[in-house]
């Protein structure tokens, strides 16, 4: 076995191959929105009816799209390789679980659960969200919220993500910009411990490809199942 410990970092360019919209790709505009206004804490207490109403369209946008050969071809990763691999994505759409991934983080959260402001409890959430919903956990009403991790917050489970890229011997990161922190960060990371070896899989190369060992540059859905064939040979 070549690898024993497998990380992947997938971002937005794995699920724009599916259909979902980046703000990226439209001058900082996110399906007509700008970010400030949709993707904030202060804009959550500013017009929170906007916030409930932008994510409950990009929710149920999730029935509108279907997982890429890149997401299958990392699920298949997972289950076909003997090591052990993590993806960790920067994206909030479900397209991961649907291709039968499942050990996973959400760095930045989940559109299909929300979060109590006042007890933290996460809670899954197929419907549509709004000021008047209960926390199952505490009680409390008018304290849901999306469970998006949105700028200016902490994204989440970054202890277990430092604990996986420090022991990982292979690092791979798939439809990301590089421009985004932490999630940017992490190929230097791994690079300055010096036992990884590093891949980018990209439509171009990123703001940090000079870090890596190796780039593939062309659309995910092509590369990655190419990749994962030479892998699991």
């Amino acid at each position: 076995m070549r690898y024993r410990s497998i990380v992947v970092l997938t971002g937005a360019g794995v699920s724009a191959e599916s259909g979902v919209r980046t703000f990226r790709d439209n001058d900082g505009l996110w399906e007509e929105h700008r970010v400030e206004d949709v993707a904030t804490p202060e804009a959550f207490a500013r017009n929170p009816d906007l916030v409930y109403a932008f994510y409950n369209a990009r929710r149920a946008q999730l029935g509108t799209v279907e997982p890429n050969a890149a997401h299958r071809a990392l699920a298949r990763l997972e289950k076909e390789h003997r090591g052990d691999v993590l993806v960790v994505t920067q994206n909030v759409d479900d397209l991961h679980e649907r291709a039968g991934q499942s050990n996973l983080i959400h760095m930045h959260g989940e559109l299909k659960k929300a979060r109590c402001g006042h007890c933290g409890a996460v809670s899954v959430w197929d419907e549509p969200l709004d000021a008047t919903n209960r926390c199952g956990a505490c009680g409390t009403v008018g304290q849901m919220r999306p469970h998006i991790v949105w700028f200016g917050e902490m994204p989440l489970a970054m202890d277990d993500i430092d604990i996986a890229l420090a022991g990982a011997d292979l690092f791979i990161s798939v439809g990301t910009s590089g421009n985004v922190y932490p999630a940017a960060g992490f190929v230097q990371m791994v690079r300055g411990l010096g036992r990884a070896e590093t891949v980018e899989i990209n439509l171009e190369p990123s703001e940090g490809s000079f870090m890596f060992h190796d780039s593939r540059l062309g659309p995910a859905g092509r590369l990655v199942p190419q990749f994962v064939d030479e892998l699991l040979s």
